[in-house]
């Protein structure tokens, strides 16, 4: 039986009511960054979790690998050690031109497995169709509306839709419409989303995802991302998320 650590056990940390997940150091720096908080490491199997403070709310932060594979295995580890009441997928990601240019913020609507399924002699058909479970998570909307607000608010550009989780980046216009065309209105890719819902789900927690875009979806064109605008723009939307109004909404659904 795993047992859960309780926080009283951590002397001088406070209480942690959010995890964030995202899958490399560099988006940890940003979003701690954004806490404005010196960050307490805390020990966790196969990884840190690295402890701030904003709006009089504990926040977790842990890198936990790339891919849905990883972000579960990071996301379940910490949720079965830690209570929270909120779990935040994060990072940095591919946009869906025009609707989230690079530069923009995106908060998730809808969590999707853009590929978790089975390709068939009619096209591709997703894991719900063939009968073995989900491809979608749905985050609190009013949590999703006081996201996107708060980020306007703080001066960012703001998109909000699906962001699709895949295993494989989109490289090719070819791609970037067949995906386009199969989930109308998505807004972003990433490799994580979906892993890290699953993991809160399992947990009875309900889940978003907040995303900066570094580069638009298709071809695969190196000298045209813009990380490092990402990641400063990952840091401002960590300095603009309202805690306490997030929490109250998730409480509140």
């Amino acid at each position: 039986m795993t047992t859960r650590t309780s926080d009283t056990e951590q002397p001088g940390l406070p209480q942690a009511r959010l995890l964030v997940v995202v899958a490399v150091e560099p988006e940890a720096e940003a979003v701690l960054r954004g806490l404005g908080d010196d960050a307490r490491p805390l020990p966790l199997p196969g990884g840190v979790l690295h402890r701030a403070r904003r709006a009089g709310t504990g926040i977790d932060v842990l890198a936990a690998g790339v891919g849905p594979a990883a972000a579960a295995a990071g996301a379940a580890t910490a949720l079965a050690l830690h209570r929270y009441d909120l779990v935040v997928s994060a990072g940095i990601a591919g946009g869906f031109a025009p609707h989230a240019p690079v530069g923009s913020a995106v908060v998730a609507d809808a969590i999707v497995a853009a590929d978790l399924g089975a390709e068939t002699p009619e096209g591709f058909a997703d894991v719900t169709a063939l009968g073995f479970g989900t491809v979608r998570h749905t985050p609190p909307p009013a949590a999703v509306l006081a996201a996107a607000g708060a980020l306007r608010t703080a001066g960012l550009a703001v998109a909000t839709g699906a962001v699709l989780t895949v295993s494989t980046v989109t490289g090719s216009a070819g791609r970037a419409g067949e995906l386009a065309a199969r989930h109308p209105g998505a807004a972003a890719e990433a490799m994580e989303g979906f892993g890290v819902a699953e993991a809160a789900a399992r947990h009875g927690l309900p889940a978003l995802e907040v995303r900066t875009v570094s580069n638009a979806v298709g071809p695969r064109d190196r000298s045209a991302w813009r990380i490092g605008e990402a990641l400063a723009a990952l840091a401002g939307a960590f300095a603009a998320l309202p805690y306490p109004e997030l929490l109250k909404e998730v409480h509140r659904g």
